[in-house]
């Protein structure tokens, strides 16, 4: 998985990003100043860098300058159209406005670092190997047979591995606002995707809530 360095100066905030980076199995440096930003980038490697606009010290935009190619994603408590340009015409790659859910963080994250080459095209877990450019899926080598639900599904799951995701969150990410069933299209879908990829053991049913997918760092 990738690098990432959180430079965020809420402490509570910085954590909780940490903390769902390091589920899905990425490996993070949190810093909480501009000056410690600016030392980590000059002296090691990231993937990607979360970088707050307003930290103290130097301001998210300076160090956008400093930062050279390394992938960014932008977070700041204001939405003004100038900011986004500016932050877009430094070489950020996505801008994000708080508050903001923590699954869409994951999803920008996933998106930025496929698209910058830094995460690998592919995934696996146990006979299950998902290549996300052709949206192809292949159990013990041979082609799994998945509808396009079933493997957005499946997709969301993996980008969120190792969290629980509501009966109603699954609904909106795959499905969408407007979407007129109920939670019982998302149990079915389950079901399917469990016996299609043998992940019987590896979707975890949680409690009056939802799905896991149970994936080991």
């Amino acid at each position: 998985m990738a690098n990432i360095l959180i430079a965020e100066d809420e402490s509570a905030i910085n954590e909780l990003i940490k903390r769902n980076l390091q589920l899905v199995g990425h490996r993070c440096v949190s810093v909480f100043d501009g000056e410690c930003a600016v030392y980590e980038l000059q002296g090691h490697s990231y993937d990607l860098v979360i970088l707050d606009i307003m930290l103290p010290e130097i301001d998210g935009f300076d160090i956008l300058r400093k930062s050279g190619e390394t992938p960014t994603i932008l977070l700041t408590a204001r939405n003004s159209l100038n900011d986004r340009i500016k932050g877009f015409s430094l070489g950020a790659d996505d801008y994000l406005t708080k508050p903001f859910e923590m699954l869409e963080l994951l999803a920008r994250v996933e998106a930025v670092l496929r698209r910058t080459k830094k995460d690998t095209d592919q995934f696996t877990l146990e006979a299950v190997r998902v290549d996300f450019d052709s949206r192809q899926v292949f159990l013990g080598g041979l082609l799994a047979d998945l509808t396009p639900k079933e493997y957005e599904l499946m997709e969301v799951l993996i980008v969120n591995r190792n969290i629980a995701l509501s009966r109603d969150k699954l609904l909106e990410l795959v499905w969408g606002y407007d979407f007129e069933g109920d939670s019982r299209t998302v149990d079915v879908h389950i079901q399917k995707l469990r016996k299609k990829l043998g992940w019987e053991k590896k979707i975890k049913t949680i409690y009056k809530l939802g799905y896991r997918l149970e994936v080991n760092p």
